[in-house]
C-alpha cells in the first residue's frame, strides 16, 4: 500500500466582472476497494463554506454560491490517500451497469472508429480484452497536446489520429462498449502529473478494472481516482453558471508525491 500526498488547484480569471455565480466542484478523492481518503484540507476563494452532495454515480460534489462582483475564483484542495496495489473493485450497484454499456455523449462510436474496431478482432475474457485493446490503442494513437479540446469526441479524437488522456479514455470506451464490455470513464490525478488525468474503467469478470490507455498499463497504486461517469462530462471537475464574466482564463496546478 502506498501513501500518496496531492495537491490541487484551479484558479479562474475574469476578463469582466461576475455578479453572482452558482459553482459546482467534484475533486474529493472517494473511498474505494482501491482507495481510502485519510485527510483533506479545502480552500474556496467563496466567503460562505460549500455545501456538499453526491450526484448520480456516487461522486462527491461542493456547491455554493459567490455574490458580489468579483473577477477571480480559486479553488484548492490537498490530502492524503493511502492505495492498495490493486486494479479491481467491486461492481457495485446492478441497476448502474447499463448505464455504461451504451453509446453516450463525448464517447459515441462512429463510421471510422467502428471500423477500427471490426479490424481488433478481440478474444479471451473481458479483462484480456480490455489489456489488448490498450495496448492497440497505446500502439495505434499518438499523445499530442493542444489538439483537442474538453469537447472533442472519440470520433473526432480518433480521426485526428492524436490527442490527450480524455481522448485515450473516450476512444477505448467507444471500443470496450462496441464490444459489449460497460466502461466508464474516470477523472483523477497521476503521481508526478502536472495536471488531472484521465483512464478507463471496464467491468471483466471479477469487478471494474482499471486501465490507462494514454501509458499503457493497468491501474494499481500511482493513481487517484476523483470521480466516474458514463464520459468527461460527468465528471467535469468545475462547473458554475454565473452572470457577466466576459472571458474566462483558468489555470490549474496538480502535483501527487509518494509520502514516506
Amino acid at each position: 500500500m502506498k501513501r500518496l500526498h496531492f495537491d490541487y488547484t484551479m484558479q479562474i480569471h475574469y476578463s469582466e466582472p461576475v455578479s453572482t455565480c452558482h459553482y459546482t466542484i467534484k475533486c474529493i478523492p472517494p473511498d474505494t476497494d482501491r482507495q481510502r481518503l485519510e485527510k483533506t484540507e479545502i480552500t474556496l476563494s467563496a466567503k460562505e463554506d460549500p455545501g456538499r452532495s453526491r450526484d448520480s454515480f456516487g461522486n462527491q460534489i461542493l456547491y455554493g454560491r459567490v455574490e458580489g462582483d468579483h473577477t477571480d475564483f480559486s479553488f484548492h484542495i490537498a490530502g492524503d490517500v493511502s492505495v492498495n496495489r490493486t486494479a479491481c473493485e467491486s461492481k457495485g450497484k446492478e441497476a448502474m451497469l447499463g448505464l455504461f454499456r451504451y453509446p453516450h455523449g463525448l464517447a459515441v462510436p462512429g463510421e471510422e472508429l467502428a471500423a477500427y474496431y471490426r479490424t481488433l478482432k478481440l478474444t479471451g475474457s473481458a479483462y484480456e480484452k480490455g489489456a489488448a485493446l490498450m495496448h492497440r490503442l497505446y500502439q495505434d494513437y499518438a499523445y499530442e497536446k493542444n489538439v483537442t479540446d474538453i469537447h472533442t469526441t472519440a470520433e473526432e479524437a480518433w480521426r485526428l489520429g492524436r490527442g490527450v488522456c480524455q481522448d485515450y479514455a473516450h476512444i477505448m470506451i467507444a471500443l470496450a462498449r462496441l464490444e459489449g464490455i460497460p466502461a466508464r470513464y474516470v477523472c483523477g490525478m497521476l503521481v508526478g502529473e502536472g495536471y488531472s488525468h484521465a483512464w478507463a474503467e471496464l467491468l471483466c469478470e471479477n469487478g471494474w478494472y482499471a486501465f490507462d490507455p494514454t501509458n499503457n498499463l493497468v491501474v494499481t497504486d500511482s493513481h487517484i481516482k476523483l470521480g466516474v461517469g458514463r464520459d468527461a462530462g460527468d465528471c467535469e471537475i468545475n462547473r458554475g453558471v454565473m452572470h457577466g464574466g466576459g472571458i474566462q482564463t483558468q489555470q490549474i496546478s496538480v502535483s501527487v508525491t509518494e509520502k514516506g
